[in-house]
């Protein structure tokens, strides 16, 4: 008999295999009605291949045989039938347990023998049974090995009391009890609890582990957050491999953007070298079409011969539903990748994903939030309001006219300053008569050395920018480039149209921008003393973030000759018509 049970215990490992069994267990979800007639049916040839697995018994002549299809009258046979149905009833409840007594109770029925009735009732109630003490169960929805023992023990033992009550005739009934009772109430039982042991050890194996994954994932998530709140950088990518090396069992760890591996760490690192672009074909189909890929030896595409890393596996970094970069994990052999391994790799990348997510909404909240506020710094600018009204304060004696003027410019530029503040974009339109106050109030202060032209085209007028975005580039050109000339200090402003893109250029003859600086101008913010207005680390990045990556500034300088600084908008988008149009492609000067 314990060697019969050992077919039926094989079985329980199968069964945590199916996701939705394992769904039996989970108290916040359950399974449907097909779900619920597969395991009837499961556990009720359980049940028929208990019954084909025993031994078939003789009390007459006191014989023993092993596989039968058909059963004499005198014939009876020692099993472990129940052993699946009442597994079928702990933990199923009492619809499995019911259904799957009823399919093996009616063969054992039509199987024959003096206690066929008898041991298919008997199937029944013991289906019934263990589906009534699951019920019962508070604490866990998996019972115990201690209880599953005492359940199959009480199940068989009521079989056996349906067969002296049933099975006839007694005599027979009685001396097959005498012979089989004790051994099948023991051999059920003992099955019944390994069989729910090896459930619950499987189960909750799985669960220890999930708990590990999860527990590291966690320790993971924190170690990287400070880090990929600084975006996906060289030294951002350095910090994060660091970690993920220490934490994943890999050889390697390398993250990459679209085009370059930002920082390798572990084997290879003489050879897989950070800064290089990208060859692999493999780590282009990901960024393409940002699915992960396991990859082989010749998939990774090394040139060297002695290289360790022989698998790997190649997750997407998103942002916004769209692949900014990779996340690389080697491997000395492809049965390095278990499915589990598989599972944290990826997790990992979305983890990250999610984390350079969150890091460029805090990024495009401070960039409007400085924005906000140095605009508010704009409108009450100690420096800038103390020499505007001292200008309008000289004029009023030798040039009231002009001291008029200069009042209103300096009211028409506040008042913009403060609508920027309100709303996120504003027409060229907009932003160029807010250039034009500013400028007079500074032509002013320059005593007729500015001299200032503007290019026009219509079109192009009605493109939208984010709110303060011209007039910070005509600051940084008066305040660093023309502020020093004694004479002839130019600056042109241009906002014209090819095909379906305005183009906006402002350039100036003034000293130029250093290389060193230069370099470093749209890579960092730059503070400014005594400003009115926001820089263009600024200006950039919420051109970029707000228009597109295709917007963002470009910049020309020759030290001692001037610079020009420009960038180009789609004309796609129309938010309103032009109240009044400005140019028609002459120049306009102030002098």
């Amino acid at each position: 008999m314990i060697e019969r049970l050992g077919i039926i215990v094989t079985v329980a490992f199968i069964l945590t295999r199916l996701p939705f069994f394992r769904r039996l267990f989970d108290p916040h979800s359950s399974i449907n009605t097909g779900q619920r007639l597969l395991l009837v049916v499961i556990f009720g040839c359980f049940g028929i291949i208990g019954t084909y697995t025993g031994i078939i018994i003789n009390p007459i002549e006191d014989s023993t045989d092993r596989w039968t299809r058909v059963l004499n009258d005198d014939e009876a046979i020692a099993n472990s039938r129940v052993l699946g149905v009442v597994v079928a009833g702990l933990l199923g409840g009492w619809r499995i347990g019911v259904g799957a007594g009823i399919i093996a109770g009616v063969h054992r029925f039509f199987l024959g023998g003096f206690t066929g009735l008898a041991c298919g009732a008997a199937t029944i109630v013991a289906g019934v049974f263990a589906g009534i003490v699951s019920s019962k169960q508070t604490k866990s929805r998996i019972v115990t090995p201690q209880a599953a023992l005492i359940v199959g023990g009480i199940a068989e033992a009521m079989q056996m009391l349906i067969i002296l009550g049933v099975a006839r005739p007694f005599d027979r009934a009685l001396a097959l009890v005498q012979d089989i009772g004790i051994p099948m109430i023991v051999a059920n039982a003992i099955g019944t609890a390994i069989f729910v042991l090896i459930i619950r050890s499987v189960i909750q194996e799985e669960e220890r582990m999930g708990a590990v994954q999860s527990q590291k994932a966690l320790r993971i998530a924190n170690l990287t957050l400070i880090h990929m709140r600084k975006g996906l950088t060289p030294v951002s990518a350095a910090e994060v491999c660091s970690i993920l090396f220490k934490e994943v069992p890999s050889l390697a760890v390398a993250m990459t953007d679209r085009h370059r591996i930002l920082c390798h760490i572990g084997n290879g690192h003489d050879h897989h070298s950070s800064g290089h672009e990208i060859r692999t074909e493999a780590t282009r189909q990901v960024i393409e079409t940002g699915i992960g890929v396991t990859v082989s030896r010749d998939e990774i595409q090394c040139n060297d011969p002695n290289c360790p890393l022989q698998a790997a596996v190649i997750a997407p970094l998103k942002q916004q539903d769209k692949t900014i970069g990779t996340l690389k994990v080697y491997f000395s052999t492809e049965r390095m990748i278990s499915p589990i391994m598989l599972e944290l790799i990826q997790g990992l990348s979305t983890l990250l994903s999610h984390q350079l997510e969150i890091a460029e909404g805090e990024k495009h909240r401070a960039l409007a939030q400085e924005s906000e506020i140095k605009a508010l710094q704009a409108q009450v600018s100690p420096h800038f309001l103390f020499n505007a009204m001292n200008t309008i304060v000289s004029l009023i004696r030798t040039d009231p006219d002009r001291a008029r003027k200069l009042l209103l410019s300096l009211s028409s530029f506040f008042r913009q300053n403060l609508a920027g503040t309100t709303k996120h974009y504003s027409t060229l339109l907009e932003e160029v008569e807010h250039v034009k106050a500013y400028l007079a109030i500074e032509e002013a202060r320059f005593y007729d050395r500015l001299d200032v032209s503007y290019f026009l085209e219509e079109e192009a007028l009605r493109a939208r920018v984010p709110s303060m975005t011209l007039q910070p580039i005509v600051e940084n050109a008066i305040k660093h480039g023309l502020k020093t000339m004694d004479s002839n200090a130019q600056l042109m402003i241009r906002v014209t149209h090819e095909a379906d893109r305005a183009m906006v250029q402002i350039e100036d003859n003034g000293l130029g921008i250093e290389e060193e600086r230069l370099n470093s101008l749209l890579a960092e913010p730059v503070s400014s003393e005594g400003g009115t207005g926001i820089g263009l680390y600024n200006v950039n990045a919420r051109l970029m973030k707000m228009i597109g990556e295709d917007s963002g500034l470009a910049i020309q300088s020759d030290t001692g000759k001037g610079t020009s600084i420009s960038f180009s908008i789609s004309l796609n988008e129309k938010k309103s018509q032009l109240e009044r149009g400005i140019g028609d492609g002459t120049a306009h000067h102030y002098y």
